[in-house]
């Protein structure tokens, strides 16, 4: 059983506010930002919950696309790969000014931040949370 197009929007916007939100409280206060922290804590937060709310319209093209494949799915590598272009997108929006409550964000800071976040909730979605939640595949990665 494939995951369904719900099943991927309550996987993603549930893992990436628990497991992001874990992982922006600890590498927060180490990031390159040279801000003070709570506003460093303010800006990483308000990134996280653009990967949130994007993330859910990008799944609305995932989807789209993956209806062109016979499986209906795509590789797991792609779904690793698949932050470039959202990480792209959102970098683009910062340096545009589109984000409100964000301001300059040094790159490296942006970089690390995202690709570790990303890293870790695909890693995570993709091992170890497939060992408790075993029928998650059979209901179509719905977790309710």
């Amino acid at each position: 059983m494939l995951p369904t197009l719900n099943g991927r929007l309550q996987s993603r916007i549930l893992v990436t506010a628990v497991l992001g939100g874990i992982w922006t409280l600890i590498i927060t206060p180490v990031l390159p930002t040279g801000a003070p922290l709570g506003e460093s804590y303010r800006t990483t937060f308000i990134i996280l919950l653009t990967v949130i709310v994007l993330g859910v319209l990008w799944e609305f093209l995932y989807h789209f696309l993956q209806q062109f494949r016979w499986e209906k799915d795509w590789p797991t590598s792609w779904g690793l790969f698949t932050g470039i272009n959202e990480g792209l997108l959102i970098w683009l929006l910062i340096n545009l000014g589109w984000i409100p409550g964000v301001g300059q964000v040094p790159g490296w800071a942006f970089v690390i931040q995202f690709c570790t976040t990303w890293f870790l909730i695909w890693a995570v979605q993709n091992g170890p949370l497939r060992v408790p939640f075993i029928r998650w595949r059979f209901n179509g990665g719905r977790f309710l």
